[in-house]
């Protein structure tokens, strides 16, 4: 489960992943787009207000992705199109959060109106053990609470120094915190966009951006397939 490179973001929680297999890596196909809020929305708001409330609720019904969390995928996805033209797709976003931490339910919690965790979400060590890299504290224990080891932390499971580099803040309050549904949303987004040099609106480059995130072929197949079946449940 070695990244990449070295800013390597997610780490699965519970379920340490097989290395690439020799099955052929699947693509979600055109990235899912959700409608966009109301002219009068300002893009310095929260991305969780810009997509459109009425499309929000109907595709969390359809998916069961709640829709507090929908909405920041959803709006992270818009806010990177209209920054530099990257499309990601929500229901990218989405299969990835469903991996990482089930939306953030994983272990009980949720994710409140306010967009925070109920119940900060936090890896397993990477001490080198069950398949994971061995990566020391590089935060002090301030993200993550381990002063020895780095872990994944919140809903979409950034580590601390990934953290450090691509931290944002999607809410508006003025603070990047990986357990805000906000900020992580729009953090993934950017860093996927990152990677490939041709945005992610092909095969090859959601491919790339995909294992950056965990350099898996079964992470990659997962995420797809959550992806895709997302993008058929919301009918798009």
């Amino acid at each position: 489960m070695a990244p990449v490179r070295s800013g390597a973001v997610a780490v699965l929680l519970t379920v340490v992943l097989a290395g690439c297999g020799s099955a052929e890596p699947e693509f979600t196909g055109p990235a899912a787009e959700p409608v966009e809020a109301p002219a009068g929305v300002e893009r310095g708001e929260a991305v969780s207000s810009l997509a459109d409330p009425g499309w929000v609720a109907r595709t969390s019904t359809a998916t069961g992705i709640p829709a507090r969390v929908l909405a920041a995928y959803a709006g992270a996805d818009l806010r990177v199109r209209d920054e530099d033209g990257c499309v990601v797709g929500w229901n990218t976003l989405a299969g990835i959060g469903q991996i990482e931490s089930q939306h953030g339910t994983i272990f009980g919690g949720s994710i409140g109106e306010d967009g925070r965790s109920t119940d900060e979400i936090r890896g397993i060590p990477l001490d080198g053990t069950r398949g994971t890299r061995e990566i020391p504290d590089t935060d002090g224990g301030e993200l993550d609470g381990d002063d020895v080891w780095d872990r994944a932390v919140g809903p979409l499971q950034f580590i601390p120094q990934t953290w450090e580099e691509w931290g944002a803040d999607g809410s508006g309050d003025g603070d990047a915190d990986p357990h805000h549904i906000d900020d992580a949303a729009l953090a993934a987004a950017r860093y996927l966009c990152s990677v490939p040099d041709d945005g992610l609106d092909d095969d090859q480059g959601w491919i790339a951006a995909v294992r950056t995130y965990n350099n898996s072929a079964q992470y990659q197949r997962d995420v797809a397939s959550s992806a895709e079946e997302y993008a058929r449940l919301a009918g798009e």
